[in-house]
């Protein structure tokens, strides 16, 4: 595996805590943009969130802990997509994930445009059919299909929700007709839109109750409120904000197996940092989460 010195992994951290064979955590970049539909640059998303890493505090003052030092997280070179795209691509990012679940890592993904949730979700899927998703997001992204392209990055729910599995989203505040049908038909879909989220407590207990005890986490960026996290490909105003957003992935990482989770859609702003720091600290903080949980990382 080509794995990152210290100097270019996620929280510049010793390379004795961040070699592959000694880290239970591997994060893998995934900068894959083929169909973005309004601002583009989510493809230097990855490296950017990685860059910003280096200035979050080793110490979670919440979770009393140094959490890299209890894990170790080794930080992969970029996966290269040459000139595949749509299914060649998604291929490449399931094999790729394959690999790391085979080799016991708990994989972190830091992608490009969310259509490489599906690649990473159907390797996690072929293990075990009835883990769920959970989605952090603006938009439910269950178009059939976007500008005639049924692995856009608006599809990426409705290639999942095929798989047939609970599916949770939580944020959302756009979408189309098309889509508030499907979620209305389908008892799998639950869906928390941004303006039911007064009482995080309340949905988390409800998420809890729809998922099944392996889940699986995506987050995209844009979940967020643009206040937190500008750099994203729609800005959606109405977001959650920073300690919402904490509340219900404590609440999730506390008390389900999570096997493994994504962060998407950064298009970095040249001259702001504030994106892809808060994505940093909210990728550590999720690891933090997780170590509350000893399932997660058997």
């Amino acid at each position: 595996m080509n794995v990152y010195n210290s100097e270019q992994n996620f929280l510049g951290i010793d390379e004795n805590l961040s070699s592959y064979d000694q880290s239970k955590v591997v994060i893998q970049q995934l900068p894959y943009e083929h169909t973005s539909s309004y601002q583009e640059g989510s493809k230097h998303g990855p490296k950017a969130i990685i860059e910003a890493s280096h200035f979050v505090e080793f110490y979670d003052e919440e979770l009393d802990q140094e959490t890299f030092k209890q894990l170790g997280i080794a930080t992969l070179e970029p996966v290269s997509f040459g000139n595949a795209i749509d299914q060649d691509a998604i291929k490449l990012i399931e094999d790729a994930t394959n690999t790391h679940i085979a080799n016991n890592k708990f994989v972190v993904s830091f992608g490009a445009e969310h259509t490489v949730t599906f690649g990473i979700f159907k390797a996690f899927h072929n293990l075990d059919q009835t883990v769920s998703i959970i989605q952090i997001d603006a938009h439910s992204d269950l178009r059939e299909s976007y500008n005639n392209n049924k692995y856009s990055h608006a599809s990426v729910m409705a290639r999942i929700n095929e798989l047939n599995v609970k599916i949770s989203q939580v944020g959302i505040r756009a979408q189309c007709v098309e889509e508030a049908n499907l979620i209305k038909s389908s008892s799998n879909i639950q869906t928390f839109y941004a303006h039911q989220l007064d009482n995080v407590s309340t949905v988390v207990e409800s998420i809890l109750a729809h998922t099944t005890e392996n889940v699986y986490i995506t987050i995209d960026a844009d979940g967020l409120d643009p206040s937190i996290v500008p750099g994203v490909g729609t800005p959606e105003p109405g977001g959650l904000d920073y300690m919402k957003t904490l509340t219900l992935l404590n609440g999730i990482c506390s008390r389900k197996n999570v096997v493994g989770f994504d962060i998407v859609e950064c298009a970095p702003i040249d001259g702001q940092i504030q994106s892809q720091y808060v994505l940093a600290k909210l990728a550590y903080k999720v690891l933090g989460y997780c170590t509350l949980n000893t399932n997660n990382f058997k």
